[in-house]
């Protein structure tokens, strides 16, 4: 037996509304544009209507400075047509806040709502609507207000979840038609592709992804097209997401929290993304109180958080609700977010954006926030911060450590004045003199996965950061290791000497390592280098592999990477001294084709490799 449902094209205001009141209009994808347009037709003598709202894709008619006298905005993430404008020109207001404590702004009076307009879809048989493509803080409005008013629009989709309204929790409500507005993927440049490869390097097949929208966003998701297993526990999703659940990449095998579904508080993106959620028993909407829980999100095993930043200081600070002074966006999600999954068993809180500004001509890792600008996510959250020259690794690092891993992932024009900046706080020692620097040799991105003996690695440029992570490596060998390596028997690696070692001009000699992530942390398992002789315009190499590693291949990949980057920098030749009773070390280079050389020196073998005209060895 259906219900009794009428449909309305009027609404008596008055009854509702009063000079003065809060109203809440619905979210993102779902701004009830018919109520709104309605409301201003009829408001007769109606005075100072406070809007809250987060992110509305829409006109936003109501913040034009022609209906300053009817709405007063206070907007809780800036965004969409004519909320910045108002805000900038002071018709507005900003209030900063977690997206899943609004909720409680509503419901314990600090926000106390009178009216909440929403979208909805039209009832099924049961009298029930669905809040569709956007459930998030409208949940909440529509338990708080006093009053729901509600466009209902059978273009809205009918999502599972928690994102039902009955009509009976409705008070009044219109019937028109209105499309969703599309956000279709933006076009990537080079630079964005790069830092959606690094991203992608750090989800692991069977985690569960956080993502938003944009163009950093939709690359991450198009190199994570080769991995399995994957889940969805986030504010929202887009047409990115849709692909990767049609593949199979996301089926939510793997979650440990809502296991076999997607969850999500709200999506955007083109039609397909619409038509895709309409009813799909594989996607499910929650409030955002539920959805943004930091303690909800840790119960997803190997969480992984992909947010963006306006700028982000070298001691790890994010911005990214305003430049400068101007608020240009919000808190949002993003600290629910990366608290989260920092504690989240396996989990990355990873913040991603471009080393410069559009133009290239302001760096976007700061040695101090723009004045006026504020911290979003502390210092003590940050874990990874990337962007298209790699991957800085904070956690656990000291200020100095950090400054020197976001100086490697600066725009390289601005290392050095970056570093400068940094001395002048004494976050660097004396003695640390070079700039961190790249190997744009290793191609567009400089980390690479490898397997070994079934366990993976990633092979990467040493950093000056890696100080410490050396010096643990030096104190892991043996005493043959030291001899073999050293000729001698060195006792004590320094942290000056480990620093040294470390701050590698790379654009002229090159030094590359093996690294292993564990509980631990990061450490350090084989270490590769070689030293540019300008005399020969060639290059001495020099390699020690972790004692329990070797005879894997690792020493065979780490010198055909060094190969395949003095033949890019067109050196002449690559030669190596190798005692001679390293057995194992001499077959390694003359497997990858260097022959030796006469020579009177009765403990080490000289061997050469000619770079001319010869072809690059593979493993």
């Amino acid at each position: 037996m259906s219900v009794n449902y009428r449909k309305y094209n009027s609404i008596n205001w008055e009854k509702y509304l009063k000079s003065g009141n809060r109203i809440f209009i619905g979210s993102n994808a779902a701004v009830p544009n018919a109520l709104i347009d309605n409301l201003i037709a009829n408001s007769n003598q109606l005075h100072d209507i406070e809007t809250v709202h987060i992110l509305t894709l829409s006109e936003n008619v109501w913040a034009k400075p022609e209906h300053k006298d009817l709405f007063k905005v206070n907007s809780l993430f800036i965004g969409g047509k004519n909320i910045r404008e108002a805000i900038a020109a002071g018709r507005g207001d900003y209030t900063p806040c977690f997206i899943s404590d609004i909720p409680r702004l509503f419901n314990e009076n600090s926000l106390p709502l009178d009216v909440a307009l929403i979208m909805v879809s039209p009832p099924d048989e049961y009298g029930y609507c669905s809040l569709g493509v956007s459930v998030d803080i409208v949940s909440a409005a529509v338990k708080s207000a006093k009053y729901v008013i509600a466009q209902i629009n059978p273009k809205m989709p009918r999502t599972n979840g928690h994102s039902f309204v009955h009509l009976n929790q409705i008070n009044a409500w219109l019937n028109i038609e209105q499309d969703l507005p599309q956000v279709i993927a933006p076009e990537f440049d080079r630079r964005t592709e790069q830092i959606g490869q690094y991203v992608a390097m750090l989800v692991d097949n069977g985690a569960t992804l956080q993502i938003g929208i944009g163009k950093i966003p939709e690359a991450v998701l198009r190199y994570l097209a080769n991995h399995k297993d994957l889940g969805i526990h986030s504010e929202m999703i887009s047409d990115g997401v849709i692909d990767l659940m049609l593949e199979g990449v996301i089926n939510n095998r793997k979650k440990t929290y809502h296991k076999g579904k997607a969850i999500v508080t709200f999506c955007i993106g083109s039609q397909k993304v619409y038509d895709f959620v309409d009813g799909n028993p594989h996607i499910e909407f929650y409030p955002s109180e539920h959805v943004n829980s930091p303690v909800k999100i840790a119960k997803n095993d190997n969480m992984i958080s992909i947010n963006s930043a306006i700028e982000v200081d070298l001691t790890g600070q994010v911005v990214s609700d305003s430049i400068g002074h101007q608020f240009y966006s919000g808190i949002g999600g993003q600290v629910d977010f990366v608290r989260g999954a920092s504690l989240s068993q396996g989990g990355k809180p990873i913040i991603a954006l471009p080393s410069t500004t559009k133009d290239g001509k302001i760096s976007r890792i700061v040695a101090h926030i723009t004045e006026g600008g504020g911290v979003v996510t502390s210092r003590g959250h940050v874990a990874y911060v990337v962007t298209e020259f790699g991957i800085a690794s904070l956690q656990g690092k000291s200020i100095r450590e950090r400054a020197l891993e976001l100086i490697r992932i600066a725009h390289p024009k601005f290392r050095d004045q970056l570093l400068a900046d940094v001395r002048k706080h004494y976050w660097v020692p004396e003695y640390q003199e070079s700039t961190p620097s790249s190997v744009p040799e290793l191609g567009n991105v400089e980390l690479k996965k490898f397997t070994f003996a079934d366990v993976n690695y990633i092979l990467r440029p040493l950093s000056p950061a890696d100080e410490r992570k050396l010096q643990e490596f030096f104190y892991s060998h043996n005493k043959e290791t030291l001899i073999m390596r050293y000729n001698q028997h060195v006792t004590q690696m320094t942290r000056e000497k480990s620093c040294n070692l470390v701050s590698v001009n790379q654009h002229k000699d090159l030094a590359l390592c093996f690294t292993k992530k564990s509980y631990l942390g990061e450490a350090i398992q084989a270490v590769a280098r070689y030293y540019y002789i300008e005399e020969t315009h060639s290059a001495e190499v020099a390699f020690v592999i972790k004692e329990s590693l070797r005879g894997r291949g690792m020493a065979r990949t780490l010198l055909a990477e060094m190969i395949t980057v003095a033949k890019k920098r067109h050196l002449d030749n690559l030669v190596a001294c190798v005692r001679r009773d390293n057995t194992p070390m001499l077959k390694v280079f003359e497997k990858s084709g260097f022959t030796r050389l006469p020579n009177d020196d009765f403990d080490e073998i000289h061997l050469k490799l000619p770079l001319t005209n010869t072809s690059t060895i593979d493993e």
